[in-house]
Order: structure tokens, then C-alpha cells, then sequence
């Protein structure tokens, strides 16, 4: 019979284990999540209307078909960096739904009525729109996608653990706004091409399709990436940094929102002012940003493989798990094992069981770096509750995959020769080196 480590019981519930026996009618999740549905769901009808007003139902529907081309691409670039440990669905949805409706619904309220309200003030509506999209649509559009960031890192806490976690959650936040402008502004062009009776690469709608979807879909996401890795390294911080954990969030907004202005103020450098400010920020920022999310994915990987040993040392994981746990292509192995052999739901108990064992590494070298919460005993019971309970379909997906991939040991042949069992006779082969991957 199989046997495994003690495992201590979860904390009661009630007064004495932390948790509230009777909550308040406010403090339950169900209540929770229907106002907060309810908000993204009348901001999505509310922003549904004002772009059909401005754009046309025409207008409307050519938009919307040429602005969600490039949004399958952006989600799936940022689950792709999110493979070490991937957050739930539910983040990003979330995310998404607040960028395309609240924030967006946010900056066409906030930038009208700013714009307005300069032009009433300097009679110069020109001199108005110029400021509206240089100085007030970047404060504006930054502060209303960072409030995605910031309710994450409040109230999902357990799914924001570092610099990953911030881009992603920023990324696909901006994705959503910028998939809500995009329809705004392909809708708007379409309208002007069917006033002017321009048609095909010479029109208005090819000219901000090229601009917009083809050259800089990722603008949005570039800078809003910068406030969620702000985000990240306050979540790396420890609870006694305070002072870190404000002012490096609001950095990272601050340089966001400068960014923005600077693109938004390229159409005012000249002639070719888009091209240069395209040339010198945004490619450099494109390349320099993907460098940093690739190289903390791959420092994630090496805590897992430096933080794990110690639980299999323990019992709680096999001595070959930490190795594949620690590699991307031995989990896909280990999943395509696990679905070849018993089918999709041994699979997906599989990509779970790396999941949590992430999850777990990741506690473990917060908590010798002194910045775990006040639950990271609770935590630990919990990862390694669920890490047991799909043991049965994990492990020998786990064993076959860091067998698959161990790298090959070579074997060295004696200084001298061998004869015989014992050292005469006839030589015999050199015996292989010993790998503990290998049965």
C-alpha cells in the first residue's frame, strides 16, 4: 500500500483557523463576482453604443472583423510566456473584458471631455486635440488599463508572483483595449472611405489597417507592460518594503504613460516623426522587453530545479521529477505520454500536477528569501495536497519524460586494460557509467 509523508489537516474553519464562519452578504464571492460581471457588462453595452454611434453599423462591423485578427496572436504570444506557470483562465478573461469595456469606456469618456473642455478654455480646438492625445489620453488610457493590474495583485493574490505574471496580466489587459480602439478607428476610416468613395490600398481603412493592426499591434501591450512589470517586482518584493512596493508600480506607470505620449506625439515630429519614433523607441523597447520576459521565464525554470529536490528528498516527489519538472519540452513529453497512454484527463491532470509543483518551487524560494505571507504553511499543505492526489498519473508520465531527455552520459574507458572478470583472461567491454535516469 502506498504511503506518503504526514500530511497535517487544513486549518479549521471559524474564528480560530482565520476564516469567517457567517461573512458578510458583501464579502461573498458569489456577490462579488455578479457586481463585478454586472460592471463589465454594462460597460461593454455602454461602449458597444457610443462606437456604432460614431462609426455606423457598417462602419462597426468592418471594424470589428479586421481589429480581432491580430487579438488571437497577442493571447496566445502571452500564454505562451506564461507556460512556466500558467495563471487560470478566469485572470485573463477577466483582463481582457476589462480592457475592451471599462477602460475603454473609461478613456472615451475622460478624453472627450478633457478635449472639450481645453478647447472651450483656449478657443483653439486644434491646439486641444493635439494636447488631448499627447498629455491627456496617455494619463488617461494608462490609469484606466493599470486598474485591471492593480485589482490582480490585490485580490489574486496567489496568481501575481513575479515579472510574468505582470506582463501577462498587462498584456492581455491592453490587448482588450486596443482590440475596442481598433474597432474605433477601422470603423471611423471605413466611414470616411464611403463619404470620399476611396477603395482598396489608397483608402483611409488600408491605410490604419497597415498602421494600427500590421505595423504596431503590440503598441498597447508595450506599454502597459511596463506598469505590470512594475506590478512584478513589487510582488517579488517583501510585506516590509513598503515603500518599494508603491513607488516601483508607479514607476512603471509613470514610464508607461510617457511612452504613450511619445507615440502619440509622433504624428507631431514631421513628416516622417512616426517612422523615426517607431525606429528608435519602439523596436529597441519590443526587443529589449521580450529579452527580459524570456530570460525571467528561463530563471523561473532554474528556481524549479533547484527548489523541488528538496521535497523529493522528503518522499513528496520521485528523485527524477525536480530534472523534468525543470524543462518545457519534458513536460510537453509528459503530457503527450500521459494523453497517449490514459487520454485527455490524465493529461490534463498532468499539466495540473506541473502547475502546482511550480507553484510550489515558487513558495519555497520566497520563503528562504523571507518574503512568504503569514499562510505559507497553509499554502505549502495545499500545493502538496494536490500534487499527491494525481501522483498515480503523473509520475510515470514524469519518469518516461525525464528519461526521454536526460542527456546522454558517456562512458570512459579504464586507463588500463581490463581482462577477465577479475583483472585476467580474456579483455572484456568496459562497463557503462551509471545514469539514474535510465532503467
Amino acid at each position: 500500500m502506498a504511503t506518503f509523508p504526514p500530511y497535517p489537516a487544513h486549518p479549521p474553519t471559524g474564528p480560530a483557523g482565520g476564516a469567517l464562519r457567517h461573512a458578510h452578504w458583501w464579502q461573498r464571492k458569489s456577490v462579488r463576482y455578479g457586481a463585478l460581471t454586472t460592471l463589465l457588462a454594462l460597460s461593454g453595452l455602454v461602449i458597444l453604443a457610443l462606437v456604432r454611434e460614431q462609426t455606423g453599423t457598417e462602419g462597426f462591423l468592418v471594424g470589428l472583423g479586421l481589429a480581432i485578427l491580430p487579438v488571437p496572436l497577442l493571447i496566445a504570444a502571452f500564454r505562451w510566456l506564461d507556460r512556466v506557470e500558467p495563471g487560470p483562465w478566469r485572470n485573463l478573461l477577466f483582463c481582457f473584458a476589462w480592457g475592451a469595456c471599462a477602460a475603454a469606456l473609461i478613456a472615451i469618456v475622460a478624453n472627450s471631455f478633457a478635449t472639450r473642455w481645453i478647447a472651450t478654455a483656449t478657443a483653439d480646438p486644434s491646439s486641444a486635440d493635439t494636447l488631448g492625445a499627447t498629455v491627456i489620453a496617455p494619463i488617461v488610457e494608462e490609469s484606466a488599463k493599470a486598474a485591471a493590474v492593480l485589482l490582480v495583485f490585490l485580490f489574486r493574490r496567489r496568481d501575481f508572483t513575479g515579472i510574468v505574471d505582470g506582463v501577462v496580466i498587462a498584456g492581455v489587459t491592453a490587448t482588450g483595449f486596443a482590440f475596442t480602439e481598433n474597432i474605433l478607428y477601422l470603423g471611423t476610416a471605413f466611414g470616411t472611405d464611403q463619404l470620399t468613395g476611396d477603395r482598396g490600398i489608397a483608402s483611409v481603412t488600408a491605410a490604419t489597417f497597415f498602421v494600427r493592426v500590421i505595423m504596431s499591434p503590440f503598441a498597447h501591450p508595450l506599454f502597459t507592460v511596463l506598469t505590470g512589470i512594475g506590478f512584478g517586482i513589487a510582488a517579488l518584493s517583501a510585506d516590509r518594503h513598503r515603500l518599494r512596493r508603491v513607488l516601483v508600480p508607479l514607476s512603471g506607470l509613470l514610464l508607461a504613460m510617457g511612452m504613450h505620449a511619445v507615440w502619440n506625439g509622433s504624428s507631431t515630429f514631421g513628416e516622417y516623426g512616426f517612422f523615426a519614433v517607431y525606429a528608435a523607441f519602439m523596436v529597441p523597447a519590443f526587443g529589449l522587453l521580450t529579452w527580459l520576459v524570456i530570460w525571467t521565464r528561463q530563471r523561473e525554470l532554474r528556481t524549479v530545479r533547484e527548489e523541488l529536490p528538496a521535497y523529493a528528498v522528503a518522499g513528496w516527489l520521485t528523485p527524477a521529477e525536480p530534472f523534468a519538472l525543470s524543462s518545457m519540452r519534458a513536460r510537453r513529453i509528459a503530457r503527450q505520454y500521459a494523453r497517449r497512454h490514459a487520454g485527455r484527463p490524465a493529461a490534463r491532470a498532468v499539466a495540473q500536477y506541473e502547475a502546482y509543483a511550480t507553484s510550489l518551487a515558487f513558495l519555497r524560494h520566497r520563503g528562504r528569501r523571507g518574503r512568504a505571507g503569514a499562510d505559507f504553511v497553509v499554502r505549502e499543505r495545499e500545493l502538496l495536497h494536490e500534487l499527491w492526489a494525481r501522483r498515480d498519473v503523473a509520475r510515470p508520465a514524469l519518469d518516461h519524460a525525464a528519461r526521454t531527455t536526460a542527456p546522454p552520459v558517456p562512458v570512459v574507458a579504464a586507463p588500463w586494460p581490463m581482462y577477465g572478470v577479475y583483472g585476467y583472461g580474456q579483455q572484456s567491454a568496459p562497463y557503462p557509467a551509471y545514469n539514474p535516469y535510465q532503467t
